[in-house]
């Protein structure tokens, strides 16, 4: 096949050629904003699930939509290390100077006020320009949940007055501190009381729901937590054979599900293996022999690009840890059973689990229970890491 034509993109957060199996999802957000900028606000949404099924790619699309309904959309990626405040400090300066632009000048002067108050308590030191004076006693309290919630009130007065709305799209939320994600939490507690056009869209790793319960205990009455996940064989047989079909290529239905086996459906997998496959393929229609002819090389591109990126981030004990649970398969494993695997008592490698709950390399389902969060993590640690 001509690799220009390749319609496949495996990439972080790459919208794939066809967007397969989300269309609830993408409707329900699209009532969620049109709610919110008639002032009936609703559950804001923060998405969930394991590396590679489509956040990002769900976030970004949620993020156009907002913006097509006329609302000003402030996207953040959460940092591992890094002050989440100066991101926020940004996106919203971009926002209010937009809106300054429209009839609500006061609303938007006042907003501007309060976030140059706010931008005085950033932790770094640094300045943002913003062209008006700190508004006193909004923003400046030093108190992140309190000063959080006077930017993002005031901000959504001022969109509120340029009959428009903000939307607050985090990716990666389970990177922020406690303090920022109950501070994030009631801020929007407070906007919805308020019943002003403001919606965060968050997305996460499967420990989101936990972590938010933590920070605030009414999380749950404020928030949607729908779970993105690998996609049914049905719907991954589409993903894979739609794009082809629309440059007039064909799998033969051997070829399609073997593609969807290798890759257990996951959106990311089979963007990967439909890109390998597509390169090699000699000709329409593509074959069982085509897919299993790229099978070393496809694995090698994941273990590469996908897998040994996160390998790396780990101390030695850490990675032990993660070849003692790839040992007892995929999971989810049994924390006493992962110690005895390692003979050692449970105790003693607490912290080291907290520690990879705290890198994203793994969470908590259930209690006392471990799993990955990287689909076939635990393939890639076989392949990768020698047994002690």
């Amino acid at each position: 096949m001509d690799r220009l034509d390749n319609p496949y993109r495996p990439g972080a957060g790459t919208p794939p050629p066809a967007l397969i199996g989300r269309d609830e999802l993408i409707d329900s957000f699209a009532v969620t904003l049109r709610r919110a900028l008639r002032r009936r606000p609703g559950k804001s949404l923060l998405l969930t699930g394991l590396r590679g099924v489509g956040k990002t790619v769900l976030l970004n699309r949620f993020a156009e939509i907002a913006a097509d309904e006329g609302l000003k959309v402030g996207f953040i990626e959460a940092p591992e290390t890094g002050d989440f405040r100066t991101q926020l400090a940004v996106r919203t300066r971009k926002i209010l100077l937009e809106l300054s632009q429209g009839p609500a000048k006061r609303a938007v002067q006042k907003a501007l006020g309060v976030l140059r108050s706010f931008t005085l308590q950033l932790p770094d030191g640094s300045s943002i320009s913003l062209g008006v004076e700190a508004l006193p006693g909004h923003g400046d309290s030093g108190l992140l949940s309190e000063d959080l919630t006077d930017v993002l009130v005031a901000s959504g007065e001022a969109a509120a007055e340029s009959s428009s709305g903000l939307v607050l799209a985090v990716d990666e939320v389970q990177y922020l501190t406690s303090e920022e994600l109950a501070a994030l939490i009631t801020a929007i507690h407070r906007t919805t009381q308020l019943n002003l056009p403001v919606v965060l869209v968050g997305a996460g790793l499967p420990q989101l729901p936990g972590l938010a319960g933590e920070a605030k205990s009414y999380a749950e009455r404020l928030f949607e937590f729908p779970s993105v996940d690998s996609l049914p064989p049905g719907e991954a047989v589409e993903a894979i054979v739609i794009p082809a079909n629309e440059l007039d290529v064909d799998y033969t239905e051997d070829a399609s599900s073997l593609v969807v086996a290798e890759s257990h459906g996951y959106p990311y997998f089979l963007q990967e293996w439909g890109f390998h496959v597509w390169n090699d393929a000699p000709r329409s229609p593509i074959t069982a022999d085509d897919v299993r002819s790229v099978r070393s090389s496809v694995i090698a591109t994941l273990d590469r690009n996908f897998f040994l990126v996160r390998l790396d981030r780990l101390t030695p004990k850490e990675k032990e840890y993660l070849r003692a649970m790839a040992e007892l398969g995929a999971g989810p494993h049994r924390s006493g059973d992962i110690a005895a695997q390692l003979g050692v008592r449970v105790e003693s490698v607490a912290p080291r689990r907290s520690g990879l709950i705290g890198k994203g390399m793994i969470y908590s389902p259930a209690h006392g229970d471990t799993a990955f969060t990287v689909p076939l993590f635990d393939e890639f640690m076989l392949r990768a890491v020698p047994p002690r």
